[in-house]
């Protein structure tokens, strides 16, 4: 009984899990608690400012991450993996992972890319999509082909860990 009480006391106190996620912006859904660490983020960031400033740092990234989704969302080949979505939450934590990467001062604050892909179900096809789109937002950003290649073989690895099907 007095465990149960303190339990309740400690919920109201602390908040629900919600409350302990920080980094979190308006409109985002709560998810379960995780450690967050660094390397969540799938890869090691590049040394350096080089790529930082090939993709025009933070406006930039932005720009970049913004595009690849709406095209993503858009597209019919896409779409369904964003039905369930948290969109808030995938465009926070894309380009915190992007900013991370490109070794722009950022910490990652989401889960691994095994525990954020792992109900997705996305399949070869897919990835294949996703990426189409990004290299076209890098296009439009202005990134060269070669810097885009460089980025894109740092996420390559991570596609076992987000393709399950």
């Amino acid at each position: 009984m007095r465990f149960a009480i303190l339990a309740v006391l400690g919920t109201i106190i602390a908040g629900p899990v919600w409350a302990q996620q920080p980094h979190a912006m308006p409109g985002e859904e709560p998810v379960d608690s995780y450690t967050v660490t660094d390397s969540n983020a799938g890869a090691t960031p590049f040394t350096g400012q080089v790529m930082w400033a090939a993709f025009n740092e933070s406006a930039g990234v932005e720009r970049i991450v913004n595009q690849m989704l709406d095209l993503s969302a858009a597209d019919p080949r896409a779409a369904g993996i964003f039905v369930a979505t948290d969109m808030v939450r995938l465009r926070r934590t894309l380009k915190e992972q992007f900013c991370y990467i490109l070794n722009g001062g950022c910490v990652y604050t989401g889960r691994s890319m095994a525990d954020a892909h792992d109900e997705i179900g996305l399949q070869p096809a897919d990835f294949g999509t996703l990426v189409e789109h990004l290299q076209t937002a890098m296009t439009a950003e202005g990134i060269p082909f070669r810097t885009q290649n460089r980025f894109l073989a740092k996420l390559a690895p991570m596609r076992p860990d987000t393709v399950t099907r």
